[in-house]
């Protein structure tokens, strides 16, 4: 992967060359095969990735677990993203309390992924403040994007809800 691979994807918005040479040695390359699943909802998440050449499926737990041991494996199929609109997953256990992952992501085809480890991301950060302070910008920015499209999709859900039971 060369840096103007890497400038497509809004973690690396607005990097120089210089800046972005700072993440190669850390960025691992990684093949999943089709219908493989690389990051599972609940599990302890430790890396970012960037959806290179595939496209993958989103998809969360349709219900919440009342009890701690309960299981409940329904999912609803969120979204289908290809690589060419330059997606990656994972930043959100980067911050979450207790670092686990959100939601699923499975390969539906063949797909090449760059992953970057959290702790190489924060090393590299605290390194170099300068590229610290431009990825955790633009990682707020992902991130509050996410959250404005699932209040979004909160008010959608309790519009129609609101409707069934005014019948």
């Amino acid at each position: 992967m060369n840096n103007e691979q890497l400038k497509n994807f809004q973690i690396f918005a607005d990097f120089s060359d210089d800046e972005l040479s700072k993440f190669h040695p850390s960025l691992k390359e990684v093949e999943m095969e089709k219908g493989q699943q690389f990051i599972t909802e609940g599990e302890v998440g430790d890396c970012i990735y960037l959806l290179l050449d595939g496209e993958v499926e989103i998809n969360q737990a349709l219900t919440l677990s009342m009890n701690k041991g309960e299981s409940d494996n329904r999912e609803k199929a969120i979204l289908k993203l290809p690589s060419n609109i330059h997606p990656q997953f994972g930043e959100m256990s980067m911050f979450n309390k207790g670092d686990r992952r959100t939601a699923n992501v499975r390969a539906e085809t063949p797909c090449s992924l760059v992953r970057l480890d959290k702790k190489d991301l924060f090393d590299i950060c605290d390194a170099n403040p300068v590229v610290g302070y431009k990825v955790m910008r633009n990682l707020g920015r992902i991130i509050s994007g996410n959250l404005v499209k699932a209040n979004q999709n909160v008010l959608k859900l309790t519009t129609a809800f609101s409707l069934i039971l005014e019948r």
